[in-house]
């Protein structure tokens, strides 16, 4: 008997499949005939059973874990309400605003399941199930109790409604995914200048042990494979932010940012200056 549905198997699904619980999971990759295959390969890989559709996934599934980019976020959850069973965990774990979450929790208890806002803290690998999580919402506990049972080690409770711990990860994100951008407005511009070198000893200098060569190096990694990703990711910042009223300007920002260099869909070579060097090549009208 399957235990556990994944909605979604990208990185972090792979991530986050369980090595000794029956589970089985749908991804929109498996309907594109140039995505199936390599998509039916990762799904062996996790040891996951594919369905054909997110209906088969989640038939009589008592735990699914909604793990898809944020602008499928709502979707999803608007699909998986059609064929929910009474009663299962709804765990949306996609990083998108509270505002999102709050449509999607509506979406699935109408339609008889539990909801629970979940957000992932950190990065997915190498930690695995050691992520760090925060649930909140009417059903936390819940769930905070199933995931634990997957094997994930750091589960904490957030008080408050669907939101709550929504709230906490856009937020944060702010700052994490606005970094990496003001990295590559940085590293970019001191590599056409000729000058890395002497901003990274500059930047080292003002902040003893930060290591900016490896900081920018990773930021720039990171927006290189997950560009696109967290260009969506931080459109739901903005929302966040705009409900807040609390202005949203360096967000936007960091939005085409991520967007532009993501978009590229460039690999990741291994150095600041190697990966300076690629995308500065591609000569596009706005990195």
């Amino acid at each position: 008997m399957v235990k556990v549905a994944f909605i979604g198997l990208g990185e972090a699904g792979m991530a986050f499949a369980p090595a000794d619980t029956p589970s089985r999971g749908y991804d929109l990759k498996l309907d594109a005939a140039a995505t199936r295959a390599p998509k039916l390969a990762d799904f062996a890989a996790a040891g996951v059973a594919p369905a054909d559709s997110n209906a088969a996934a989640v038939a009589d599934a008592p735990l699914i874990l909604s793990l898809v980019t944020a602008d499928q976020a709502l979707a999803a959850a608007r699909e998986t309400a059609r064929s929910i069973a009474a009663g299962a965990l709804y765990c949306d774990m996609n990083s998108v605003a509270p505002d999102t979450k709050r449509a999607a929790a509506t979406r699935i208890e109408a339609a008889g399941g539990r909801y629970a806002d979940v957000a992932v803290m950190a990065p997915v690998n190498p930690a695995r199930h050691a992520t760090p999580l925060l649930v909140g919402g009417p059903h936390a506990a819940g769930a905070a109790d199933a995931l634990r049972a997957l094997g994930f080690t750091k589960v904490e409770l957030v008080d408050g409604p669907v939101g709550a711990a929504s709230a906490i990860k856009m937020i944060r994100s702010v700052m994490v995914k606005g970094i990496e951008a003001l990295s590559a407005e940085c590293f970019l511009a001191a590599h056409a200048a000729g000058v890395s070198e002497a901003v990274i000893a500059s930047l080292d200098a003002s902040w003893p042990g930060a290591d900016w060569r490896r900081r920018a190096d990773y930021n720039l990694d990171r927006m290189l494979v997950h560009g696109l990703r967290r260009a969506a990711e931080m459109e739901e910042v903005v929302k966040t932010l705009d409900a807040l009223g609390t202005g949203a300007a360096m967000t936007r920002g960091t939005v085409e940012r991520q967007r532009a260099i993501g978009a590229r869909r460039l690999p990741s070579p291994d150095g600041l200056e190697a990966k300076a060097a690629l995308i500065l090549a591609q000569k596009a009208d706005a990195v």
